[in-house]
């Protein structure tokens, strides 16, 4: 769902820091041979991503859920100098689309790619995480929170992302409907939990932050 007139959302994106050729090249590469592209963070979100990551200035950064690698390749962006980046995904068919556009980015020795699900590694990777993004199984995303939890320090950063879920937590919910069910508890608890500070933005599908107490 666009929230806004795609007028307005040109505006938006048009008055932003441009979108850099390393990742226009993969959007369009997404859009000709991936199925589901809107799923691609894009040029507005990713821009809200940089930004983010370099006013943090992140050691280690984790990201739950890769696609094609946008996101990480604009998380990367404020990694500092001796920085990591760990990036998780249950599907390992898009590996040679990530790790092209990491090697044209400059920052493939920057990130780690996991492959299974997210709750079996997460565990096992070494912390504490300055940032992280969550933008995997929506049905999932209260466990992913308290997963990655215990990972991170005070300060720490994590962001959800489609928490708006197309505009369909204001509408009658679907008893069938178990990831608007879930990210309805979600945003919920984040709201309320005394662990973090949160905010949900209004920016594309809808963004939480939440920074760690």
């Amino acid at each position: 769902m666009h929230f806004l007139s795609p007028l307005l959302e040109n505006y938006i994106a048009a008055n932003s820091a441009p979108e850099p050729e390393v990742l226009q090249e993969l959007r369009r590469e997404t859009h000709l041979k991936v199925i589901q592209p809107r799923m691609l963070t894009g040029h507005y979100q990713g821009r809200v991503l940089s930004l983010l990551s370099k006013l943090i200035a992140p050691k280690n950064i984790l990201e739950i859920g890769t696609y094609t690698g946008y996101s990480a390749i604009c998380l990367a962006e404020g990694l500092q100098a001796n920085g990591l980046l760990h990036t998780i995904d249950i599907n390992e068919e898009l590996n040679e689309i990530q790790h092209k556009y990491y090697i044209k980015s400059g920052n493939a020795s920057k990130i780690t790619q996991h492959i299974g699900d997210a709750l079996d590694i997460i565990p096992h990777l070494d912390g504490p995480f300055d940032l992280v993004f969550i933008d995997a199984e929506k049905k999932q995303y209260d466990n992913y929170f308290e997963a990655v939890l215990k990972k991170c320090r005070p300060g720490s950063v994590i962001l959800s992302d489609n928490v708006l879920w197309s505009g369909k937590v204001v509408e009658p919910l679907q008893k069938s409907d178990k990831a608007t069910t879930a990210l309805l508890a979600y945003n919920k608890k984040l709201a309320t939990d005394k662990r973090v500070e949160t905010v949900l933005l209004s920016i594309r599908d809808g963004l939480t932050l939440s920074r760690v107490k």
